[in-house]
């Protein structure tokens, strides 16, 4: 049995950073295949970023949008139940590969990606005197009549 309108129509994100602009684009169309066989769907990216995110994504007939899987730029190629990746990152383009379809892997499927910013939080402690600690009563467990 085919699987309809596997792909759909894929979409290109485009996200806009304070000085540079980040780009995602899937250049496949809507296809069938049949249940059981393996799909490989491609993407191509632009990013001035050294360490960032992908993320695949399947969003369903009835609009519902469900996380696949992460690759992370800075990591092997990932792996999650029957969907993998494979990262060029040199040639910014990363490949989702989806086995053993099912009938339920009929969808739209979108690539995304997310540059990965470190915030550092410098927390200090500060010890309180012993005078401003008190102690307050845990209240008392009746059972119910």
């Amino acid at each position: 049995m085919p699987l309809s309108s596997l792909l759909g129509v894929l979409m290109a994100f485009v996200f806009s950073g304070s000085t540079v602009a980040q780009r995602v684009t899937q250049g496949q169309t809507a296809t069938s295949m049949q249940e059981g066989a393996t799909v490989t769907l491609d993407c191509l990216y632009e990013t001035s970023w050294s360490t960032y995110y992908i993320f695949w994504y399947k969003q369903l007939p009835n609009g519902e949008i469900i996380f696949l899987i992460r690759q992370s730029s800075a990591s092997q190629n990932a792996k999650n139940g029957r969907y993998s990746t494979n990262l060029q990152k040199a040639a910014k383009f990363i490949t989702l590969t989806i086995s053993a379809l099912r009938l339920e892997d009929s969808a739209k499927y979108f690539c995304a990606l997310c540059e990965h910013t470190v915030f550092e939080v410098i927390v200090k402690a500060e010890q309180k005197p012993q005078s401003s600690i008190r102690e307050i009563p845990a209240p008392m467990l009746q059972e119910p009549s």
